[in-house]
């Protein structure tokens, strides 16, 4: 209990236990808490709800799922908020004092001209100069916006199609294609040449990340990502697209379904690591739909346009990214 008790204290800002990344520290996590977290009853893990978020997101991922350990089923609808609380910020060093630091002369210097202008000021009394004005006072600055947390909303997806696509001519793993995205078109390498004949690149209708910061790769800059399902026994067991629904055209929005009104960002800042943030959760269902599995919940959130819900052709429980 002591262990659990601290844990969840130490997740409860995280994702996983080094942020926001997934790293095999949380696969070595994943089997110390299921030893702990299948001994206690229903009520008992309402004490822990930010470690049961944790361990939840984790069984699901295929790392845990190999190991065949067995899945803990949880009713979240008895279960408390876990609460999210922001990690302390860094405190900040003192600016050292310009004047201590400046040395004796310019303290000397200082002194005599103190003494001047107190003379100066002195002088002025006896004829009228010198009257203190009243001071304005500053308006107060206005307080800055909360930062927003991660979330779905602010990942940018549309419905693209490829146009266009080539081997690059430095690196044999990669493609590189032109994608129509309804207004525009951008350069886009994506890694799948293992995993997808070229002829079924052409023309494919595809699920594009639209504003992740562009990125060279092997000396051509793409501008997008396309969202690929990989097999629950990993990238041996292949790789595929995720398609729009049927009758989708280039351009088309694409949302996750209870964010349908927020608004994505022009262009994500990586420092805030939303993408990191919230692509751990892509997963297809059973069904082959895909969607965003909120970590804090395990609630699926439907990946979809207003024709209907993008999909796997054939992996199940399979990552997306």
């Amino acid at each position: 209990m002591d262990f659990l008790s601290s844990f969840e204290k130490e997740i409860a800002p995280k994702t996983f236990v080094n942020g926001h990344l997934y790293t095999s520290e949380d696969l070595e996590m994943y089997k110390k808490l299921h030893a702990q977290i299948t001994q206690l009853q229903g009520t008992q893990l309402h004490a822990f709800p930010n470690t049961v978020r944790y361990f939840n997101l984790l069984q699901n991922l295929p790392p845990a799922r190999k190991l065949g350990l067995g899945q803990v089923s949880f009713d979240f609808s008895t279960f408390p908020a876990p609460v999210r609380v922001a990690e302390a910020p860094k405190e900040k060093k003192p600016k050292k004092d310009a004047a201590a630091a400046a040395g004796g002369a310019v303290g000397t210097s200082k002194a005599g001209a103190e003494g001047s202008a107190k003379a100066n000021k002195e002088q002025n009394k006896g004829d009228g100069k010198g009257k203190d004005k009243p001071k304005k006072e500053k308006a107060a600055p206005a307080p800055a916006a909360a930062p927003q947390p991660p979330s779905p909303h602010m990942i940018d997806l549309r419905v693209g199609k490829i146009v266009k696509v080539e081997k690059h001519p430095d690196a044999d793993s990669l493609y590189v294609e032109q994608i129509d995205l309804g207004t525009e078109t951008r350069t886009v390498v994506s890694g799948l040449v293992k995993y997808v004949p070229i002829e079924e690149m052409q023309d494919k209708m595809v699920v594009a990340i639209c504003n992740l910061k562009p990125a060279s790769m092997r000396g051509i800059k793409s501008f997008a990502m396309v969202l690929c399902a990989t097999s629950s026994d990993g990238k041996d067991g292949g790789v595929e697209f995720v398609n729009p629904p049927e009758g989708s055209a280039p351009g088309d929005r694409i949302y996750f379904e209870g964010y349908e009104d927020g608004q994505p960002e022009s262009q994500l800042n990586p420092k805030k690591k939303v993408f990191e943030t919230i692509q751990p959760g892509f997963r297809t269902l059973d069904s082959l739909e895909a969607c965003w599995i909120n970590p804090d919940n395990s609630k699926p959130h439907l990946i979809k346009t207003d024709k209907g819900i993008c999909k796997a052709a054939k992996f199940a429980n399979a990552t997306l990214s």
